[in-house]
């Protein structure tokens, strides 16, 4: 079970989700008070901003890539399990050319954060929330192998992904430094391109 996200977790999720929330998503979203009492408005140069971070990122892009840097950093270890629980070329291929753009990412997104002064550590660290595998699913995907795998991580991936693309999406629309909006645009292409060959994967063989 996922543990509840706390109410700064939530009012980092409303800043980024507002823009994204289409009806029947099955993400889980913030509370809509919360998302009234978050703003994103810009940094000018040189100026500092009210969470004590300077330069020309918003709220948004800040909250945004460290959101981006927790997601990854809990698929990759998934991605990872591929080559030791299934013997499918497919998958393996799947799984290595998304790990490698998620690692590629996971390095932009943190390289963002170090030159936007926002403070090292992860506010979402340790957080279960929406598109994260969880411990427990992590220990059930190390107890399957082959087919009965590939349905499980399918399924995590999958979860990834659209959420990756959701909050990518809403960071386009809201975010204000161009290198951050720019990333986004580029998980959105990715990811969009991947669900398209998951799909392709899920897809059950022709008799």
């Amino acid at each position: 079970m996922r543990t509840p996200v706390s109410a700064s977790m939530s009012l980092f999720l409303a800043a980024l989700l507002v823009a994204a929330c289409a009806s029947g998503s099955p993400a889980q979203t913030a509370p809509s008070a919360a998302t009234s009492t978050t703003t994103a408005t810009a940094v000018p140069s040189g100026e500092v901003s009210p969470s004590g971070t300077a330069g020309p990122f918003s709220a948004t892009d800040i909250a945004w890539l460290q959101l981006t840097v927790a997601m990854n950093e809990r698929l990759l270890p998934v991605l990872d399990m591929v080559p030791s629980r299934t013997t499918d070329p497919a998958w393996r291929t799947f799984a290595a050319r998304l790990a490698a753009a998620h690692r590629a990412d996971l390095g932009t997104a943190r390289r963002l954060l170090a030159e936007s002064g926002a403070p090292a550590t992860n506010p979402h660290e340790g957080h279960d929330m929406p598109g994260m595998v969880t411990e427990q699913e992590l220990t059930a995907l190390r107890s399957v192998t082959g087919v009965a795998f590939q349905r499980l991580v399918g399924q995590h991936v999958r979860a990834h992904l659209q959420q990756a693309v959701r909050i990518a999406t809403a960071e386009q629309r809201s975010g204000v430094y161009a290198a951050t909006t720019a990333l986004a645009t580029e998980v959105v292409r990715v990811g969009g391109t991947e669900l398209a060959r998951l799909d392709r994967l899920d897809r059950p063989p022709r008799a």
